[in-house]
């Protein structure tokens, strides 16, 4: 075929962006025969060479995304003397926002990649905190990164769900007397239990609010003091058991008390 042209897409990350651009372009040319060839992690001088070598020997195009200033400088001169056409991608705006802006960009390689892993790393983590909820599966026991344990009302959902959004995956698992505490617990969850504890008479006042809600009677076994101080002498036995480290959720909004689960975390306090 007469039309023919080779695109070597150059990057210091994937690529995927410049190559997006590429192909978005080539589609726009029926007739020829345009052949995309991508080439990632580009992080020195002589792989650019290596790489221009081969595009001024034939009817070539390189487009790249370098957020190094010294590579994309020397990818324009070296491409100037081999009479190589170039056309970068990610440059120009970077320039037009430094200028914007008056900010100097951090010009790291790679880091819409890795905001997007981080995206979808958030995501699994708030899937997986709704899947083994209420210790709806033992299996996520294992799989966790960290395992809440309390009795009911003590904050053990929405405190799952705000460390998910710091990535980490959790499950959390109700602490009933006529339950038997999951054996996945002991067996494997030891070094990430974390008990979630509560004033009784706090506690009673939270259930007898949530049976109100629901249109029940605050009479309800459920709120009444001898059954909470039963819950709460059965979930210090558990801990106990574990030896886990503890926090008092009492008057504590969901960040604190995630935010102090993240330090037992990072601190290695289990």
């Amino acid at each position: 075929m007469a039309h023919y042209a080779r695109i070597y897409i150059v990057s210091d990350s994937l690529g995927e962006t410049a190559e997006r651009v590429a192909h978005g372009a080539a589609i726009q040319f029926e007739h020829a025969d345009i052949r995309i060839e991508r080439l990632s992690n580009i992080l020195d001088s002589q792989g650019i060479d290596r790489i221009l070598d081969r595009a001024a020997g034939e009817a070539a195009i390189v487009v790249y995304t370098l957020v190094r200033p010294d590579l994309s400088e020397h990818l324009m001169c070296r491409a100037q003397e081999l009479g190589v056409q170039t056309v970068d991608v990610m440059g120009p705006v970077i320039q037009a926002l430094q200028k914007t802006l008056d900010l100097k960009p951090r010009l790291i390689p790679g880091l819409s990649h890795r905001l997007d892993r981080e995206y979808f790393d958030r995501v699994d983590a708030v899937e997986f905190a709704v899947k083994y909820d209420d210790g709806k599966d033992p299996r996520g026991i294992r799989e966790a990164d960290i395992v809440l344990l309390g009795v009911s009302r003590t904050s053990k959902t929405p405190v799952s769900l705000y460390l998910a959004n710091h990535r980490l995956k959790v499950a959390n698992v109700p602490l009933v007397p006529e339950v038997p505490v999951p054996q996945e617990v002991f067996q494997e969850a030891r070094n990430k239990s974390i008990g979630l504890i509560i004033d009784a008479e706090l506690l009673m006042s939270i259930r007898r609010q949530r049976l109100k809600s629901l249109g029940l009677g605050s009479s309800a076994q459920y709120a009444t003091m001898e059954r909470i101080m039963a819950e709460l002498d059965y979930a210090w036995d558990v801990f106990n058991r574990l030896k886990c480290p503890v926090l008092d959720v009492s008057n504590h909004a969901v960040e604190e008390t995630a935010t102090r689960v993240l330090e037992i975390r990072q601190g290695g306090h289990y």
